[in-house]
């Protein structure tokens, strides 16, 4: 079985986080060394983590088959996804609030401000009766500045009310982050604790689901066209053809389509009666992958009645067809002895094993609970550090979850609460309000930007970071077209832009390296802002210190002409030849730039110098074009280096054609030794 031995102290952890600019997220490097680990007893009963206490039951009932509207009251579904939720409101306060939540929707869709409004004061009048969700989302229009006056001390008060007196979740999640953001770690990860646990309650207990994250709809300056493609779910093509072939009796297909279903992937909504039915299907023609599906759907009782002996049998059938994750759903029947005469640990960590030997990260998870707790072996805290960093390693949430505990409460771990609070909030981001993220796709494929933009703000208002891009992306590339609401009705030019500035330093201040570069060019050109060149130059050295190519040719423009930065055409120079190296595709730039740079260097205060120096000024309808075209990738300069060197080349062949011409007009010169030759007689 491979283990990470008690000698293998530092490790790499790959974390899989929201923050930068990936597709849908990257990996962010956490190393756990020596000094991390802490020394505890074996066993401690007094210690809060004792596998007797029900908080610390890594093994108690999953939450996953409770409604979305039991983890998260307040949540969106019955406006985005009505047949799920026939319920009907159970108070006048519940019923305000939802029709002012659809009224807002369906205004930031057409662009009515009447409607938006109208929906503004339902919701602000619901809030006012004490009523949590409506003073979450109120919280968040004064947060934001929507049909309010932006004012983030009332944001803030909603939120708090919302979050401590009434357990709001999407409150609890944007107090977390404003408490995250402004370095107080004792009061976020206290919330974010709370968010994940909720968060993790919801997962599988054998086969982990894909993490649905929020997908990034731009990269860059681009619309990322290859995910946007991917998501379009039963729209899309591929989709279409998959479900044809299921539909002929294809296994394969059937099984996919049951998965897609189950997890809510491809678009989809999710819905377990639906994948009950295919994996039924593809196992009749022979596929055993659905088995184990089949094990965990009667296990959890998710569109079925949940039936514990039928959840082992069909668990014990995937093992058999070497599904080795199968035996982690059967190691956790075992622990809490459903389906089985009785509890037996020994047979749990026999199947727990079996699953590890095999690579798969949640036999190396539970493996983990059971010497943290000492369920059923001698209690090693140390051991246990071991199985969940390999866990988190593959990228089994859960274990990203119980090392933030361990951060967190100092128990196998020494107490580092930024670390605590940077898990736990991973973890916080895959809980059921990320459905949000669905929404606001499903809204933005479809070509209703506006509601995309007020699906992303609000999310952004709870601390995501790709929604945070996404909402500024669609500022800036849509323009009025987005339905940018402001505090009066449509936003002014200026209001659009700061909301824009705004989630762009957000999204920057998480590690976003492309918000950091506009940022940049929204202090060098004065867009949202005031223009200011020192400021500039520190959001492009953020980005520069994120190996950002774009980043370093800007701060090499920037040492050339002295804005707000020293001038120094050494400096200049190396950042040109940096960008250059860390992305090959911006040779042209680069190489027009140097040319510029040493004809600068060559010919200071020449004719040369000036005019390029002036060609901005110059021509107010290129730069014009400059600003509208090419500022999308954050640099207003290539097109005037293209025109330098088009200029420089015709005054060299001008200056060469003036020299020829005027050499026919100068008398031959005399050899210097001619005047010696003697005068013939």
């Amino acid at each position: 079985m491979r283990v990470p031995t008690h000698t293998t102290l530092i490790l790499s952890l790959l974390v899989f986080s929201l923050f930068p600019t990936s597709l849908y997220a990257r990996s962010v490097v956490l190393v756990i060394s020596q000094e991390n680990l802490k020394d505890a007893p074996d066993d401690n009963p007094a210690d809060p983590t004792h596998h007797d206490s029900a908080e610390w039951d890594e093994f108690g009932d999953s939450d996953s088959h409770k409604s979305e509207e039991e983890l998260d009251p307040g949540s969106w579904r019955p406006i985005f996804e009505p047949d799920s939720t026939p319920a009907e409101p159970a108070s006048e306060p519940d019923a305000q609030y939802y029709s002012g939540v659809s009224k807002m929707v369906r205004a930031a869709s057409s662009g009515e401000e009447g409607l938006m409004e109208e929906g503004a004061a339902e919701i602000e009048s619901a809030a006012t009766s004490g009523h949590r969700p409506a003073q979450s989302v109120l919280g968040f229009l004064y947060g934001t500045g929507q049909m309010r006056e932006k004012n983030k001390g009332k944001a803030f008060l909603y939120h708090y009310f919302a979050a401590t007196e009434g357990g709001n979740m999407q409150s609890k999640m944007s107090l977390a982050y404003t408490y995250y953001k402004q370095d107080m770690y004792e009061k976020a990860v206290k919330l974010y604790s709370e968010l994940a646990e909720v968060a993790v309650n919801s997962f599988l207990i054998s086969k982990d689901s894909p993490v649905i994250e929020p997908v990034r709809i731009h990269s860059g300056a681009e619309e990322n066209k290859e995910a946007l493609r991917k998501s379009r779910g039963e729209e899309d093509e591929d989709f279409q053809i998959l479900e044809y072939q299921a539909q002929k009796g294809n296994a394969g297909a059937m099984y996919r389509i049951g998965l897609f279903y189950y997890f809510g992937l491809r678009g989809l909504r999710r819905d377990h009666s639906k994948a009950l039915a295919w994996f039924l299907k593809a196992v009749e023609k022979g596929e055993p992958r659905a088995m184990e599906l089949l094990g965990e759907i009667y296990a959890r009782g998710a569109g079925v009645e949940r039936n514990y002996t039928k959840a082992l049998e069909w668990l014990t059938l995937a093992s058999k067809q070497h599904l080795f994750s199968a035996y982690n759903g059967m190691g956790y029947l075992y622990v809490k002895g459903y389906g089985v005469e009785k509890k037996n640990y020994t047979k749990a960590k026999e199947y727990f094993e079996k699953a590890a030997e095999n690579e798969e990260a949640g036999g190396h998870y539970n493996l983990g609970v059971m010497y943290f707790k000492g369920i059923g072996v001698k209690r090693d805290v140390k051991l246990a550090c071991q199985y969940f960093l390999y866990a988190a390693n593959a990228g089994q949430p859960k274990a990203f979850y119980q090392l933030a505990k361990m951060f967190h409460t100092g128990v196998g771990l020494k107490k580092d609460l930024t670390m605590a609070t940077a898990l736990y909030k991973l973890v916080a981001e895959r809980g059921p309000w990320s459905s949000l993220s669905r929404w606001a796709l499903e809204s933005y494929l479809k070509g209703d930007v506006g509601k995309a933009l007020f699906l992303y703000s609000r999310m952004a208002d709870l601390g995501y970071e790709v929604a945070q891009s996404n909402a500024a992306w669609i500022l800036d590339k849509y323009g009025e077209h987005s339905l940018c609401m402001g505090e009066a009705g449509f936003c002014t030019d200026v209001e659009r832009h700061q909301r824009a500035h705004f989630l762009w330093w957000q999204a920057s201040e998480q590690g976003n390296e492309h918000a950091a570069l506009l940022i940049g060019d929204a202090y060098y050109y004065g867009r949202g802002t005031e223009r200011d060149y020192e400021r500039a130059a520190d959001a492009y050295m953020h980005a520069k210190a994120q190996s950002n190519a774009q980043a370093m040719f800007n701060l090499g423009y920037m040492y050339e002409h002295g804005q707000g930065l020293p001038f120094d055409l050494h400096l200049a120079k190396r950042y040109y030849d940096q960008s250059l190296v860390t992305d090959r595709n911006g040779k042209l730039p680069v190489t027009l730039a140097l040319m510029s740079l040493w004809i600068r260097k060559n010919y200071a205060d020449s004719f040369l110098v000036h005019f390029i120096d002036s060609l901005p000024e110059a021509y107010p309808k290129v730069e014009e074009w400059v600003e509208n075209v090419l500022l999308e990738e954050g640099n207003a300069t290539i097109l005037t280096l293209f025109v330098c060197l088009i200029t420089v080349l015709y005054l060299r062949e001008r200056q060469r054609r003036q020299a020829v011409a005027a050499a026919g007009d100068i008398p031959a010169l005399h050899h210097p030794e001619d005047h010696l030759a003697p005068a013939p007689n």
